[in-house]
């Protein structure tokens, strides 16, 4: 089971950490992912992290700004958003597979319920 926490409601050029906490299942056996969603829209990735080594990918949109971690020992992901602006908002959802990281959602096994993340102007 996947759970995220973290989100809110923060002004545009804020800071929020979103967390994504596991259980039943060790997060170092996975890719993990993070996904983002609007209503109406699917899906869009947006950032990832390797299973067996720190590596990191982000989409274009959130590059240098997002950053995803992991916490083997806590069993937690966490993705860092600064600098946030009104299109970030959206619900975000993270997600774990087996094998290598991808990008694409249909890729991913096992899903968190999201958490919202509004950003105002």
């Amino acid at each position: 089971q996947l759970v995220e926490s973290g989100g809110g409601l923060v002004q545009a050029g804020g800071s929020l950490r979103l967390s994504c906490a596991a259980s039943g299942r060790s997060i170092n056996n996975y890719a993990m992912a993070w996904f983002r969603q609007t209503p109406g829209a699917r899906r869009a990735f947006v950032g990832y992290i390797e299973r067996t080594d720190p590596t990191t990918y982000y989409a274009e949109s959130v590059k240098g700004r997002f950053s995803i971690s992991r916490d083997n020992a806590e069993n937690t992901l966490y993705l860092q958003m600064n600098n946030l602006k009104p299109e970030d908002t959206a619900v975000y959802y993270c997600a774990a597979r087996g094998g290598v990281a991808l990008t694409t959602e249909g890729n991913y096994n096992f899903w968190g319920q999201g958490t919202q993340v509004t950003v105002s102007s």
